[in-house]
């Protein structure tokens, strides 16, 4: 299998159990999710789905356990629209990027805001 084919199927993961999430799922602990990446083993039968989702952190677990707990439903979904020899196990993981991404983004201007700080104290040389 060449790493091509594997990113296009990942592609496909993503689209479709995006559609099912936003369509067909009705656990309400699930809430607004947004798939951020689809990573395929190798041999293309297991599949980390990685989500993200706004809320407490008791929110976002019980969005994960819902998640876990709904990926035989997810996975038929899957192998009704892609035409697949296997259709890959799924597991749902929280994608903590968008959280650090926002926590560097915090960091960088607490900098920003220190530096203003201390210029403001120094003598500006003319």
């Amino acid at each position: 299998m060449t790493g091509h084919r594997a990113e296009r199927l990942a592609d496909a993961i993503r689209g479709i159990l995006a559609r099912v999430l936003r369509e067909e799922m009705r656990d309400p602990r699930v809430g607004f999710v947004t798939i951020t990446g689809v990573e395929l083993s190798a041999d293309l039968r297991h599949a980390e789905v990685y989500v993200s989702r706004l809320g407490s952190p008791g929110e976002k677990a019980a969005c994960l356990v819902a998640l876990n707990r709904a990926a035989s439903f997810l996975r038929r979904a899957i192998a009704r629209e892609a035409d697949l020899k296997r259709t890959p196990d799924l597991v749902f993981l929280e994608d903590s990027a968008l959280e650090s991404g926002f926590r560097v983004e915090d960091l960088i201007d607490q900098i920003h805001r220190d530096r203003g700080d201390a210029s403001e104290d120094e003598p500006q040389d003319s």
